[in-house]
């Protein structure tokens, strides 16, 4: 068709590289773009915001079992943001993968919604190995705030022993673990 490169910007949406941040400013938050490249990140979060988690939780992948439900992913965003402030977390696949390679415990929180799904597939088998607990949260943006960066965050490893509130949620996660 045309010589310029082909930017998958949502699920459904395709537009060309150079009207990304064009198209970024002009489509509502409702459609699930994200904007990589948008200096505006916190009113891109104050948007998302908006979406409720019933809306987030019809967008995850087809492997985000478990998924938490609301009160569980509520609480699940608070301890990411408790790990975060206590320094006691890992962000993104690869920080993750080469904690759990090394021995390291916690809990693996992974963003549901990543795109292409090959990217954090491999995760739950890892976790499992590992014998490290896991969960499914809806939205990866969400996680990357709660994770306080500015970027969304497909996986987090939260590796604090001495966090308030852990115990509590890795019951939780304990309960809604599958059963093979």
């Amino acid at each position: 068709m045309l010589n310029s490169p082909i930017t998958a910007v949502s699920t459904i949406t395709f537009v060309p590289l150079s009207k990304r941040l064009e198209w970024a400013t002009t489509v509502p938050s409702h459609d699930f773009v994200t904007t990589h490249n948008s200096h505006d990140y916190s009113k891109n979060m104050a948007d998302a915001e908006e979406i409720s988690y019933e809306q987030r939780a019809a967008h995850v992948t087809v492997i985000s079992k478990p998924l938490a439900g609301k009160k569980l992913t509520k609480k699940v965003y608070k301890l990411v943001k408790k790990a975060a402030k206590a320094k006691q977390i890992k962000r993104g696949v690869k920080e993750v993968v080469k904690s759990l390679r090394k021995g390291a415990k916690g809990l693996c929180v992974i963003a549901g919604d990543i795109s292409p799904v090959d990217v954090i597939s491999h995760l739950p088998v890892l976790c499992e190995e590992s014998d490290v607990p896991y969960i499914f949260v809806p939205s990866k943006a969400d996680l990357g705030a709660a994770g306080q960066t500015k970027r969304p965050t497909s996986c987090s490893l939260l590796v604090g022993d001495g966090l308030e509130g852990m115990e509590e949620v890795l019951k939780e996660v304990e309960a809604a673990r599958p059963t093979y």
